[in-house]
């Protein structure tokens, strides 16, 4: 089995979820977006990032809006609508729920060797 494999995948299912957070305070664009995840240590590449976006935005979760920069082309600013807030808050809960039962079981687990 390939460890680096089943770190990705395990990156691959919460990416979605640190999107969704990363814009709970504010508009970013996807540079911003990569740039806080690769802060995290989350390893994603644009081939990545705009596809999400894209599905997140089709599933009303996401907003964009265009904006002139002073250096270089305008940038497509992403940002969460009510329902993506409502959704991350309901995510917020799901993420406890399953960082505490995995701590439990991990955590069990370690106390019995």
């Amino acid at each position: 089995m390939n460890i680096e494999n089943t770190k990705a995948q395990m990156r691959k299912g919460v990416l979605e979820y640190c999107i969704l957070s990363i814009l709970k305070d504010e508009d970013k664009y996807a540079s911003e977006i990569l740039e806080a995840l690769k802060d995290a240590k989350m390893l994603v590449v644009e081939g990545t990032i705009y596809p999400l976006l894209t599905r997140l935005k089709n599933a009303g979760l996401l907003n964009y809006r265009w904006e002139e920069s002073t250096s270089g082309p305008p940038r497509k600013y992403y940002g969460l609508t009510e329902t993506g807030h409502l959704f991350l808050k309901e995510l917020n809960g799901t993420w406890d729920e399953l960082r505490s039962a995995v701590n439990l079981v991990t955590n069990k687990n370690n106390i019995k060797k």
